[in-house]
Parts: C-alpha cells; structure tokens; sequence
C-alpha cells in the first residue's frame, strides 16, 4: 500500500452501529484512519470541520438516503464516495453513480473486497506524475482540460469533477483521437473485469458528457466508436 493511502483518513457512514465498527476496525488494522457517523446528519457536522480522503456510505439509512446526500456532497465536494448497497439492487448501484458516487459494493461484502475498492479510487485520486509527451492541454470548445493539474476550466470557472472523471479523462488525454475500449477503461479504472462494471462505466461516461458537451446526447467530443468504446476528439 502507497504511503498517501497509507495516511488516508476515511468517514464510514452507515446506521448499523455493529457494520460501522467491524469496518472501522477492520481498516484501521489496515493502516487507515477512520471516523464514523451514523446517519447523514451526523456525517454533515463531521464534515464541517474535518476532511476526508474517501466517504464509504451506505444507501440504506434513516433520514437521508446514500444517493440523496451522495448528490448533496457533489454540490460542494469532490471527496471519492463508495456506496454500500443492497445485494441485487442494481437500480441503486446506477442512481448512485449518476449521483456522483465513484464505485458501489453490494452488501453482503467480504472485507477484503471492501479494501481492493477503497485502495483503487485512492489510485484514482488525481496525482501529476503521468501524461508522457502530451500537451499540457486540450480545449473542448469554450473548455479547458489542464493534464498536468487535472482540472477541467470553463473560462475563469474550475468544473468541479470527481476522481474517477479525473481519471477518466486523464486516460482519454494521453490517447486523444484514438478510441479506448469499455474493458480497457474498466482495467484502467482498477475494476474488476466484467459487464455490471462496464455498464456503471457508461454511466460515468454519461455524467462526464453533461460537464464537457454542449448538447450531451450528440457528443461532440466525447464520442461513442461504435464497436470501439469511447474517444476524446479535442479541437
């Protein structure tokens, strides 16, 4: 494990107090530090005085759901969010990533499992160490996309994107022109191979189009290759 997830501090949101503490437990004996909330409420007092490096939220709360203040939270913040949700429930898993949340993990889950998710968004949090002979940025229309600093500008205004948009364009830019397929991205991504994980990608794909396209449902730059996957035509 890097030292930056190593010194990963983590808010664990979920109204089950026995759930909260075994996965508190289980991620401290990890090397992480951990802080709980029992319900969206208490998560909101946290989170005006501290910040966090990940936000492992369950759907399934009294009071505000997961998705309801998983939308919340991306109205301000782009901290990486994963969802706990009911086994089966895929209409969670995709309102939830059309929210802004980063991955899902249907409950019942395995420890284990929990961490290689946790360990893989925080890969997927922006570092600049990458893009190799590429121009340091690409216009798309009235947008600006930064790759050394991972940021996406409209004229003078930041658009605020998540850690898996970074990253996504962030695998798009060193290839521009050039399609990339959905089982590429999912690997890129640090996902587990396989159709649910390539579904939630095309969601990803459509909540990035609405901060890129002028009209999201004709890309123009994010573009669908048919047979291909997708691809970044900048100007």
């Amino acid at each position: 494990m890097s030292q930056s997830q190593n010194d990963a501090h983590l808010l664990i949101v979920d109204d089950d107090e026995r759930i909260r503490k075994l996965i508190q437990q289980f991620l401290s004996r990890n090397g992480f530090f951990t802080t709980s909330a029992r319900d969206a409420d208490h998560a909101r007092r946290l989170l005006e005085g501290l910040d966090f490096d990940l936000i492992v939220l369950d759907v399934m709360m009294p009071g505000d759901d997961g998705i309801t203040f998983t939308k919340e939270l991306r109205q301000t913040r782009d901290t990486p969010i994963l969802l706990l949700t009911a086994k089966g429930e895929s209409s969670d898993r995709i309102s939830g990533l059309e929210a802004g949340a980063d991955d899902y993990l249907p409950k019942p889950f395995e420890p284990k499992e929990l961490l290689l998710r946790i360990n893989a968004i925080l890969r997927r949090v922006p570092h600049t160490e990458d893009v190799v002979e590429a121009p340091k940025s690409l216009s798309l229309g009235d947008i600006r996309y930064d790759l050394d600093r991972g940021e996406m500008w409209r004229g003078e205004d930041l658009i605020r994107l998540t850690a898996t948009e970074v990253q996504l364009m962030k695998i798009f830019s060193t290839r521009p022109g050039e399609p990339v397929s959905r089982a590429k991205l999912v690997e890129d991504l640090g996902r587990d191979r396989g159709q649910a994980q390539e579904r939630a990608v095309d969601v990803q794909i459509t909540r990035l189009r609405r901060k890129i396209e002028a009209d999201p449902k004709q890309p123009r730059y994010l573009q669908t290759v048919r047979g291909s996957g997708y691809m970044l035509a900048p100007d």
